[in-house]
């Protein structure tokens, strides 16, 4: 009978879009979305952006991590999946949390998109204003 790998699941969220990580021990191999992570993102700030959670507990060869993310862009996305991680680092060992929550990799970043409102041509800006 094959042993069982212990397996962590977390969702993270930024702006529109949505991660769902699973981690698995393992050597350190990525897929998200069936890609790996420097295909799915080709940008070297954002990769960076999203290891931070490892490289803060040294877990980066420790984990095998599989994502699927939706909705939103590139930064958004990476975002989501840095949260995501961070929650999935502390399910696996709590011990983790305050050294993720002080660097700020557990907090959600709340900050979305305003809506447009009536009568006006986006969410602040206003139509040219005519005395006369």
């Amino acid at each position: 009978m094959a042993e069982k790998v212990a397996e962590y699941s977390a969702t993270g969220r930024r702006k529109t879009a949505v991660a769902r990580v699973t981690l698995k021990e393992g050597t350190g191999k990525w897929k998200v979305n069936k890609r790996p992570l420097t295909d799915y993102f080709p940008s070297e700030a954002l990769v960076g952006y999203i290891q931070q959670p490892l490289q803060l507990t040294n877990a980066q060869d420790k984990f095998d991590i599989s994502a699927s993310l939706n909705g939103g862009g590139v930064a958004g996305q990476a975002g989501a999946l840095r949260h995501g991680l961070a929650r999935a680092l502390v399910l696996a060992d709590s011990s983790l949390r305050e050294v993720l929550k002080n660097s700020g990799c557990l907090t959600r970043d709340a900050r979305m998109k305003e809506r447009k409102k009536p009568g006006q041509p986006g969410a602040r800006k206003r139509f040219q204003f005519s005395k006369r």
